[in-house]
């Protein structure tokens, strides 16, 4: 299937590893150019050495999203360098915990940093003909997952976010959707810590995931890319959960 990406203007937040660089990757094999960021220097710089073997344009920068000044910034110097924007992902997470540095860093990252990111792109967006933003949730904000901690609840609030801008936005041709992954299995990731340090979670978790295995990076990459397409260009104000069948509620 040609999802008719070549030549579009792609801005992934979190885009240096994990399932925003595979979002990133995939982006630039479907011939997007692709702007990244995220905090580390030295893994930005690393990124973008690596997507730029795609042979498309790729911008990366070293910023905080939870520093307001310098994530508007890039925003707008990423527009500016790529020539104009179709496609958008917020994807970084502060964190988790319960107490409040979490609560405030999930705040700034995760929810505060996903509304400045959409509200410094949308002017571009609406000159696209194609406009597209995903949010990157979690099944944590579907269900009880491991008590009340910062991350499960601010995830939830991006779900709703994204469903109040699906409606806002979808005048001047721009829809927004989210991911919420399930357990994905990434090296050097949550899951994979887990597994080496806390095998009965690891376990338990993976027990509950009735396909037999967790997810991947690609496999979350594929949907945000689908849901980016115009081949899924009616579909606005949804939430695709990817988790192997791990949550159990029935989605009417």
């Amino acid at each position: 299937m040609d999802l008719g990406l070549k030549g579009r203007k792609a801005i992934v937040t979190g885009g240096s590893r994990g399932i925003g660089r595979a979002i990133a990757e995939t982006l630039v094999g479907e011939g997007c150019d692709v702007a990244i960021c995220s905090r580390g220097a030295e893994g930005v710089e690393a990124a973008v050495k690596a997507l730029e073997s795609g042979g498309t344009r790729v911008i990366g920068r070293a910023v905080d999203v939870g520093d307001k000044d310098a994530l508007e910034g890039f925003i707008q110097e990423a527009i500016t360098e790529l020539g104009g924007l179709d496609i958008l992902v917020s994807n970084p997470s502060g964190g988790n915990g319960v107490d409040e540095a979490s609560w405030k860093g999930n705040f700034d990252v995760d929810l505060m940093g996903a509304v400045r990111t959409v509200n410094a792109a949308v002017p571009a967006l609406a000159e696209s003909d194609a406009a597209s933003v995903t949010f990157i949730s979690s099944t944590a904000a579907l269900e009880t997952f491991m008590g009340p901690t910062s991350y499960n609840a601010i995830k939830a609030a991006l779900i709703t976010h994204s469903n109040g801008l699906s409606q806002a936005l979808a005048p001047q041709g721009i829809r927004v959707n989210t991911i919420a992954p399930g357990p994905i299995l990434i090296e050097g990731g949550a899951w994979d810590m887990i597994k080496t340090h806390n095998t009965a979670m690891y376990d338990g978790a993976l027990a509950q995931i009735p396909t037999g295995r967790m997810g991947s990076a690609q496999e979350v990459a594929d949907a945000v890319t689908f849901l980016a397409s115009g081949r899924s260009g009616f579909t606005t104000g949804v939430n695709l959960v990817i988790d192997g069948g791990f949550t159990k509620r029935v989605n009417f």
